[in-house]
């Protein structure tokens, strides 16, 4: 790996393919990239605009350029001496729709299926109308009602000489043995005949064969199969009834989507029905899911894998170790980077036991959040959110909620299984058999509410140390919300669930029941962390949106220097190739937009005397049928949400720009709103409340009565835009000298005040950016001109050149924290990255919206440090300082000013000599 220096994510689909990768390799080379990093290539839905909802992953997305494209980036690439990483899909693939053949293969034979294993399904449900069937929740409508409105539709393939059931995209193959039931209708005896062959098929091993030649015999009376539809479609009751009895006679019921909820006998990806999880635990379905990566691999056009949702499934360690000796096998005992998606809790380590490189670098973004955040303005920030929202200012509060309302909603049906699963342990023993499956239930669901991780990983022998203690957090919390009497449900649950050695028991079937129980509650806190967190609760809680972001410790607004430092040192001891990323395609907000509202954490009471002004004007633009619309703690979001985007350069009064980005606030505000499910909710769309906020928000920037309210958003954003640019180019910095891998996302080479996706995911100006990499001008000239974003990808280039001439320093180097002294010795971070005789020095500020005042540029001006200086090492302090940024003057035993360390550069990096 010593050849990884530093990552770029780009997003692909139909409008941006793998040809279009191959056009910006000279640009990514020049910027300083070692590997592209990109996101997945399988086959996906058509006109995917992620590439997460895999239909085929035995082939590359034709969409995309297919194979042919890929090898050509490949190629582009190695010739320049970089590398490919591949973001890859095990734990779930797209489902519905008519493009998943291992799916439809499940309609249509059910358990007969040899994909059937492949989907993680509880055939045995507990619910007696699911019983060996498969629920289907795709109907837009209840069932009824698709029936009436014949929005779900008898068809006949006639070219494969097979019959389905069509409901708008969703095909669903009927079992063959069922089609007498349509056949016996038929005028021509030969047809009634082939309907009693196919009632004869059975689900045993030659049915399969027989089936595909039933049904190329009946290909070939396509035009009478056609006629035979008709008494199954006609609008009347009969004709409902017979499409009924047809379908109750097949492997799947199909449903409203609404039943999900509840009625799931099926692992999703989190709460979305049209991602069914994959048992990728199997061997069988860990080759063939992994067939076309294992064949990349083994030809060498990848040179590292991101492993997607890594606590999806059943034994994250497992399948990291066997995908890791498989891929050894593949390059004759090479190894090839791992990267795995993983949100780390407060406290929470990667487990050292997982063979990968690291994680995708959610943490680091969290840490420099934290390091650009002024605990001050906590206080004040909060009672200005209590005051307008009158909502809990603790981040923890609003998690708990959320977490109760996904459990009691979208993931109801998943914790009834896990309920279950565990009534079945509890029967087994005749020291618990007594116990309800209402009392499991309650005891269950409040013990993860209060879960403080996204999950646990314990396994046959227990659970680690660190998982003790946060299952142990859990169990306290619960305590303080179940009813006593329902306390000791809780020690059986810690015995269960990981807290007892299965290996202690016998082999039979209370260990495995036990084991099932576990297997499915880890992979249950994770999805409802995700839905409870990520997408409600980050939507719901404004002191300060810049703390609220995917992976982000929420409950925490700041940290102190010492504590970023305690997090690079064990990054540095433990993963030091671990991707080090402030912007990703899943982010909330955009590394920019989050560095300048952190400014406001230092002017908390300056802001919170605007935001009270600015109610009573925003007063005029309220909706009269619903003056209430956005209620107050919305229009708290939305301030900050026009703060920390609004695009640098835009007046109040520039008509055309602001129409421009007042489309990008709409869509955010719809997703923002229904993800927060407080006034409205994707599953229950309050049409009237939704307008009514968009019409708040088209006054606010597109109309004459909104133009007090956006001049004042317009001037604040004016007043703190170069702090926030100067927070945006230490966090670019730190990321780039930290120990880890940097990661850059598509575009962020310039300044990214994006919002959550789409607009992350909005297409890049590379050809601005390649213009601005062959300028001429100077580092001063691009500081002067800091609103173009020039000098951030200045910054980036010039210091991937230094990890390109210097790797070990980086990749291997000792980081040391040093101090520092003096009138504003708080405002800085500083340390040294140190390798044999290479010692380099970063400095950088921190919570210096004070310093900078009103300063027009993001730079402190030097004076303004008086006498703060640096304490080098006593082996240094006498040497010589060279400054690879900016110029700097030599070291002295009494350290290194920051007024001449900084003098004409925002950061610097110091060369140092001994």
């Amino acid at each position: 790996m010593s050849d990884l220096r530093a990552t770029l994510r780009l997003q692909l689909h139909k409008g941006f393919t793998l040809h279009d990768a191959t056009a910006l390799v000279p640009y990514m080379a020049q910027l300083g990239i070692s590997h592209l990093y990109a996101s997945p290539v399988l086959t996906a839905r058509p006109g995917s605009m992620h590439g997460y909802d895999v239909i085929d992953p035995s082939q590359v997305n034709p969409e995309l350029g297919g194979e042919a494209a890929l090898v050509q980036l490949a190629d582009a690439l190695h010739a320049r001496g970089m590398g490919l990483i591949l973001d890859i899909v095990p734990n779930h693939m797209a489902v519905g729709g008519e493009g998943n053949p291992w799916w439809l293969d499940v309609l249509e034979w059910g358990r007969a299926s040899p994909y059937a294993a492949f989907f993680d399904i509880q055939w045995q449900s507990h619910d007696p109308l699911l019983s060996g069937q498969l629920l289907v929740p795709f109907l837009r409508s209840d069932y009824g009602e698709a029936l009436r409105e014949g929005t779900l539709q008898l068809a006949f393939d006639a070219r494969r000489g097979r019959f389905h059931a069509q409901h708008f995209e969703h095909r669903l193959p009927l079992t063959p043995a069922s089609y007498d039931e349509i056949l016996r209708g038929a005028e021509d005896p030969a047809l009634r005949e082939l309907g009693r062959r196919f009632a004869r098929l059975g689900d045993g091993p030659q049915a399969r064969g027989q089936a595909e030649s039933l049904c190329a015999e009946l290909s070939r009376h396509a035009e009478q199969a056609q006629q035979l539809l008709a008494p199954f479609q006609q609008g009347d009751e009969a004709g409902q009834q017979r499409l009924h009895r047809l379908l109750e006679r097949q492997h799947y019921r199909v449903a409203s989507w609404r039943t999900a909820a509840d009625d799931i006998n099926w692992r999703r990806f989190f709460d979305i029905n049209e991602l069914g999880a994959l048992r990728v635990e199997r061997a069988d379905v860990f080759e063939q899911t992994h067939a076309k990566v294992f064949e990349l691999v083994e030809r060498g056009l990848v040179d590292g894998l991101r492993i997607d949702h890594i606590d999806g499934l059943a034994n994250p360690r497992a399948y990291c170790s066997r995908l890791r000796r498989r891929i050894a096998r593949l390059r004759g005992g090479a190894t090839l980077p791992l990267f795995v998606e993983k949100i780390l809790g407060h406290g929470e380590q990667l487990p050292a036991s997982w063979p990968v490189a690291g994680t995708t670098g959610y943490e680091f973004m969290n840490q420099v959040s934290l390091l650009q955040h002024d605990p001050h303005g906590e206080p004040v920030l909060g009672a200005l959110w209590g005051e307008m929202s009158g909502r809990p200012t603790a981040f923890d509060e609003e998690v708990q909620q959320a977490r109760r309302l996904v459990l009691d909603s979208s993931l109801a049906g998943d914790l009834e299984e896990v309920a279950q699963r565990l009534l079945q342990v509890a029967r087994h023993d005749i020291a618990t058999r007594d116990l309800t499956l209402g009392a499991i239930r309650r005891a269950l669901r409040e013990l993860i509410v209060h879960f403080p991780v996204y999950r646990t990983y314990a396994q046959a022998c227990g659970r680690s140390p660190q998982d003790r203690q946060f299952f142990q957090q859990a169990l306290e919390g619960a305590k303080q919300t179940l009813a006593e009497a329902d306390w000791p449900l809780l020690q059986h649950l810690d015995d269960w669930l990981g807290g007892a050695c299965l290996r202690a028991q016998p082999p039979g079937r209370a260990r495995r029941l036990r084991a099932l129980a576990l297997t499915r509650f880890q992979q249950l806190t994770s999805p409802v962390a995700a839905k409870a967190v990520e997408d409600t609760a980050l939507y719901r809680a404004g002191v300060l949106l810049s703390r609220y972001d995917v992976g982000f410790d929420a409950e925490h607004f700041s940290a102190s220097v010492e504590q970023f430092h305690q997090a690079c040192r064990a990054r540095a001891a433990q993963h030091p190739y671990n991707l080090l990323a402030t912007a990703t395609h899943d982010h909330k907000r955009g590394e920019d937009c989050r560095a300048r509202l952190a400014v406001l954490s230092e002017r908390a009471a300056w802001y919170a005397e605007l935001v009270r002004n600015w109610r009573q004007l925003a007063q005029p633009l309220h909706s009269d049928s619903l003056p209430q619309a956005p209620d107050g703690g919305e229009q708290a979001i939305l301030y900050q949400a026009l703060i920390g985007s609004w695009p640098l350069g835009l007046q109040a009064g520039d008509d055309a720009g602001l129409q421009q980005y007042l489309q990008r606030l709409l869509d955010w505000q719809r997703k923002a709103l229904r993800e927060a499910k407080l006034n409205t909710a994707w599953s229950a769309p309050n049409d009237d409340y939704e307008t009514a906020c968009a019409d708040f928000l088209r006054r606010l920037l597109a109309e004459p009565a909104g133009l007090a309210l956006r001049s004042e958003l317009a001037a604040t954003v004016d007043a703190i835009a170069p702090a926030g640019a100067l927070n945006g180019l230490v966090q670019c910095l730190l990321r780039l000298t930290a120990p880890g891998v940097p990661d850059l996302y598509q575009g962020c080479e310039f300044w990214d005040f994006s919002l959550v996706d789409p607009d992350n995911r909005r297409p890049v100006d590379y050809q601005a950016r390649q213009a601005a990499l062959e300028a001429g001008d100077t580092p001063a000239d691009k500081l002067a001109s800091w609103q173009d974003g020039r000098i951030k990808q200045w910054l980036i280039q010039r210091v991937l050149a230094l990890r390109a001439a210097e790797p070990a320093l980086f990749a291997q180097g000792q980081y040391r924290p040093l101090a520092v002294e003096g009138e504003h010795a708080a405002q800085v971070v500083a340390f040294l990255r140190s390798h044999g005789d290479q010692h380099l020095l970063v400095v950088a500020p921190r919570l210096s919206a004070g310093l900078l005042a009103d300063h027009p540029v993001p730079h402190v001006p030097p004076q303004r440090w008086g006498d703060t200086r640096v304490v080098l090492p006593e082996e240094l302090a006498i040497g010589q300082a060279s400054g690879l940024l900016a110029p700097c003057s030599a070291a002295s035993p009494q350290g290194l000013r920051l007024s001449a360390v900084l003098a004409e550069f925002p950061v610097n990096l110091i060369r140092l000599t001994s």
